[in-house]
């Protein structure tokens, strides 16, 4: 089956990791140009302007209950405020998008913590061992950039809160999330996000609309998104989220080379250490959901 699928799909995964990695230092470079909310305020409305005609175009159902709307909505909230305004504001803190990205792929790891008390799922001996070492992981990375810049402590607490959000995003839809058309759910999910922006935003509105920033702006409402939904979904149709799964654990290194790249951010020895147990704890805690 996979010979006949083609060859964009085939790539998928890789591609994926190359969009969504691209995504932090990206983000950061924004930072440059506006304020960590009003940079979130203009993509969501970007991202809503793009999915409306394709709404009108294939005319997908609305939710039929208001729990149901509820539901999306919460999730919707958890992920494109509190994750993405906690990832945007360590950015604007001058916190290193690799170590954003790396506290950020914790989440598993927290999943494994709380679903046994609020999904009912066990967690394993290899779950905590996963616990374990990617929290250790982090605290090396964290101690890595120190050694070579400051590391604000804000910017951490902001990171962790976006840690919160998104881990919270996931056990909440484990628990309540109903299958909807995914045009449908971003649109309710983005337009939260563009709602609960818009007051943060308009406390101290900041934004350079020079063609640097556009490009930016541009290039993560398409590559991310847009492409990188398009590509996860397509994925899990092929029977390929698995690799997805996998591949998520090469996000904060991809994230932190890239960084190196645009940004000129350092990588020390202790960091790409700190990295690698991060990644081992984050495989044990996705491994031991399979343990009878």
């Amino acid at each position: 089956m996979s010979d006949k699928q083609p060859l964009w799909l085939r790539a998928g995964p890789f591609l994926f990791l190359l969009f969504w990695s691209s995504g932090y230092p990206v983000s950061k470079l924004g930072m440059s140009y506006a304020a960590p909310f009003s940079f979130l305020l203009l993509r969501y409305g970007l991202v809503l302007v793009l999915l409306a005609p394709m709404w009108l175009w294939l005319r997908p159902p609305w939710p039929q209950r208001r729990a149901e709307w509820l539901h999306i909505a919460v999730v919707g909230f958890l992920i494109q405020t509190l994750y993405f305004g906690g990832c945007y504001t360590a950015f604007s803190l001058g916190t290193s998008s690799g170590a954003v990205a790396l506290i950020a792929s914790l989440q598993p790891l927290l999943v494994a913590v709380f679903a046994p008390f609020l999904v009912g799922e066990h967690t394993h001996l290899r779950g905590w061992v996963g616990l374990a070492l990617g929290f250790a992981g982090a605290v090396v990375v964290i101690a890595g950039y120190a050694q070579v810049g400051h590391v604000p402590l804000a910017g951490i607490a902001a990171s962790i809160a976006a840690l919160f959000g998104m881990t919270g995003a996931t056990l909440y839809e484990k628990r309540f999330g109903i299958s909807h058309h995914p045009i449908t759910a971003n649109i309710i999910q983005y337009g939260v996000g563009f709602l609960t922006t818009l007051p943060i935003a308009l406390v101290h509105f900041r934004a350079t609309p020079n063609p640097h920033f556009i490009g930016l702006l541009v290039y993560l409402v398409v590559a991310n998104s847009i492409v990188s939904l398009s590509l996860f979904l397509a994925m899990v149709r092929a029977g390929q989220a698995a690799k997805v799964s996998s591949l998520l654990n090469l996000v904060p290194p991809t994230a932190a080379l890239m960084s190196w790249v645009m940004l000129g951010e350092p990588m020390t020895l202790m960091t790409w250490i700190g990295m690698a147990l991060a990644g081992l704890g984050v495989t044990l805690a996705r491994w031991q959901k399979k343990a009878p």
